[in-house]
C-alpha cells in the first residue's frame, strides 16, 4: 500500500512537471526548445522507479491536462511525437538492456512516433510538415526588403538574395525527412544523457554506451551511401522525383554516419599515436572547417564499417 501511494504521489507530480514543461515549450522562447525534448523525461524516471503503467498513466495525465490548458491537437502532438520515445528509454532503463541495445531502439522509437504524428496532423488538417514555419521564413523575407532598401540595397541584389532562399527553402523541403531523423536522435541521446544523470543520482543502475573511440556502425551504411548514388542519378535523369528526394536523404544519412565512424576511428589513431589534446584540436578544427577534408573523414568511416581498420591496426601490432 505504501508503495503504491508512493507510486501515486510521484505519478501527480512528474505529471504536474510535464504539463509545466509543455507549457514552457510553447510560450518561453529558446528555452522552450529544451522543454519540449525534455517532455517525457519525468515518465522516464517514473517507469524505472515504479513501472510502465505509472508512466504511461503519468504522461496520459499531461496530456489530458495539457489539452484543456492548450488545444487537444498541440497536447497530442506532443504525447504522439515525443512521449513513446520517453515509453521506449524508461522500459529500456528499467530491464536493464545494454547502452547500445538502448538508444538504438529509443531512436528507432522516435522517428517512427514523429512520423506518425506528422501523418496524424496531415491527417486532420491537410496541412503538410513544416508548411507553416517555411512560409513564415518567406514573410520575414518580405518583411525585410523593405529594411534592405532602407540600407542602400539594389533591386538586383535583393532578388538575389530572394533566389538564395528560394534555393535554401527548396532543400530544407528536399530534406525534411533527414530533419525528422535527426529530431529522433536528437530528444533521444538528450533525454538518455539526462536521465542517466538523474538516475544515477537516485541509485539506480545505469548502463553506458561503450567509449567514442570502439563505437563501430553497421557495415550496411556503406552500401546505403553506394545506392542513394545510384538512386540520384535515377531520380534526375528520369525525373522520378519521389526517388530523388529518398535518395538525398538516404546520401546525408549515410555520410553523417561514416562521419562519425571516421571521427571515432580518427580518435582512435591518435590515441594509439599519443597526440596531445592541442594537436588533436587543431587537426579536428582543421577538418570540420575544411570542406574535403571532412568528406575525406566521411568515406574513410564509411569503409571502415566493412573493412575495420582498428582490428588490422591491432593485428598489425
Amino acid at each position: 500500500m505504501a508503495t503504491r501511494m508512493n507510486a501515486l504521489t510521484e505519478g501527480g507530480i512528474l505529471a504536474a512537471v510535464m504539463v509545466v514543461l509543455g507549457l514552457v515549450g510553447l510560450y518561453v522562447p529558446f528555452l522552450g526548445v529544451a522543454a519540449i525534448l525534455l517532455w517525457s523525461l519525468p515518465a522516464i524516471v517514473l517507469i524505472v522507479r515504479h513501472g510502465p503503467r505509472w508512466g504511461t498513466m503519468s504522461m496520459a495525465v499531461a496530456t489530458v491536462l495539457l489539452a484543456m490548458l492548450l488545444e487537444p491537437m498541440v497536447a497530442l502532438r506532443l504525447a504522439l511525437g515525443f512521449g513513446p520515445m520517453g515509453l521506449a528509454l524508461g522500459y529500456g532503463y528499467r530491464a536493464g538492456w545494454s547502452g547500445v541495445r538502448l538508444v538504438t531502439t529509443s531512436i528507432v522509437v522516435s522517428i517512427l512516433a514523429k512520423l506518425a504524428g506528422l501523418g496524424l496532423l496531415f491527417f486532420l488538417t491537410g496541412a503538410e510538415p513544416f508548411t507553416g514555419q517555411l512560409a513564415a521564413m518567406e514573410s520575414s523575407f518580405d518583411q525585410a526588403v523593405a529594411v534592405y532598401e532602407s540600407m542602400g540595397l539594389s533591386e538586383e541584389q535583393i532578388e538575389q538574395a530572394r533566389a538564395t532562399l528560394t534555393q535554401n527553402l527548396t532543400l530544407v523541403r528536399l530534406l525534411l525527412p533527414l530533419i525528422v531523423v535527426m529530431m529522433g536522435l536528437t530528444d533521444t541521446i538528450l533525454n538518455y544523457y539526462v536521465a542517466g544523470k538523474i538516475l544515477a543520482r537516485l541509485g539506480n543502475p545505469v548502463p553506458v554506451l561503450p567509449p567514442f573511440t570502439e563505437w563501430r556502425l553497421s557495415g550496411v551504411f556503406l552500401y546505403l551511401f553506394a545506392l542513394s548514388i545510384l538512386g540520384i542519378y535515377w531520380g534526375q535523369t528520369r525525373d522520378i522525383p519521389l526517388l530523388y528526394q529518398a535518395s538525398v536523404n538516404f546520401n546525408m544519412v549515410a555520410l553523417m554516419a561514416g562521419l562519425v565512424e571516421g571521427l571515432s576511428l580518427y580518435g582512435f589513431l591518435t590515441n594509439r599515436l599519443g597526440w596531445g589534446g592541442g594537436m588533436k584540436t587543431f587537426i579536428l578544427l582543421l577538418i570540420f572547417f575544411v570542406g574535403p577534408l571532412s568528406q575525406i573523414l566521411a568515406f574513410m568511416g564509411l569503409f571502415d564499417t566493412v573493412f575495420d581498420y582498428r582490428r588490422r591496426y591491432r593485428q598489425a601490432k
